[in-house]
C-alpha cells in the first residue's frame, strides 16, 4: 500500500467522520424541537381540560347562552384534535399552521364567552370560576414559555440545517425540510398569553 492510498484512506475516514457529525448534530437538534414541542402539548392539553371545567361551572349561571358554551367546548374540541394531529408530525408546516387556526379559533370563542360572562356577575365572583381562572393564567403563561423554548429550538434546527456545509449533505440524510415554528396570526398572542377574565 502507497503513501497516495493511506492519503486517499485517512482523507475518506475524516469525511465521513464529519459526515457522521454532521448527522448526528441534525438528529440532536431535531429532538430538542420535537421534546419543545412535547412540553406545548403538556400544557395545551391542560388547559384543553380546564375548559370543560369552566363551561360546566358557567352553565348553571348562563342557562340562556348554550350557544355559547357549546361553541367553546366545540374550539376546544377542535384545537385538541389539531393538537393530536400537529404532535404526531412536530414542525410540519401544514400541522403548525391548522394547530394556529384552531387556537386562534378557540382564543375567539373564550374572548365571546368572557363577553357574555359579563352579564353574570354571580358567576364572576364564583369560588370555584376564581380558581379555574387562575389555574387558566398559569397555564396560559407556560403554554407561552413552551411555545417560546419550541420555536427556539426549531430555530436553532433550520439555521444549522441551512448551513452549509450540512445543507448539502442533510437532504441525503432524511432532514430535507426546515420545522416550522408555531405562531399566531396576531403577533400580540405571541407576547402575551391570552387574557381570560372573570
Amino acid at each position: 500500500m502507497g503513501l497516495s492510498s493511506v492519503i486517499v484512506l485517512v482523507l475518506f475516514a475524516v469525511l465521513l467522520l464529519y459526515g457522521v457529525s454532521i448527522y448526528n448534530q441534525l438528529v440532536s437538534l431535531r429532538n430538542r424541537y420535537q421534546n419543545g414541542f412535547a412540553q406545548i402539548e403538556v400544557q395545551l392539553k391542560r388547559r384543553y381540560d380546564l375548559i370543560p371545567n369552566l363551561v360546566e361551572t358557567a352553565r348553571a349561571y348562563m342557562s340562556h347562552e348554550r350557544e355559547t358554551l357549546e361553541s367553546v367546548i366545540a374550539a376546544r374540541n377542535a384545537a385538541a384534535q389539531g393538537l393530536q394531529n400537529a404532535a404526531a408530525t412536530p414542525g410540519d408546516a401544514a400541522a403548525m399552521q391548522a394547530l394556529q387556526g384552531q387556537e386562534n379559533a378557540l382564543a375567539g370563542a373564550l374572548s365571546r364567552f368572557n363577553v357574555v360572562m359579563e352579564a353574570y356577575p354571580d358567576l364572576k365572583a364564583s369560588q370555584n370560576m376564581m380558581q379555574l381562572n387562575e389555574e387558566l393564567s398559569s397555564t396560559e403563561n407556560k403554554v407561552a414559555f413552551a411555545r417560546q423554548a419550541y420555536n427556539d429550538q426549531v430555530m436553532a434546527y433550520n439555521t444549522y440545517r441551512q448551513s452549509f456545509p450540512p445543507i448539502v449533505l442533510a437532504g441525503l440524510m432524511g432532514h430535507g425540510s426546515d420545522a416550522s415554528l408555531l405562531e399566531f396570526a396576531d403577533s400580540e398572542q405571541i407576547q402575551s398569553a391570552p387574557k381570560v377574565s372573570f
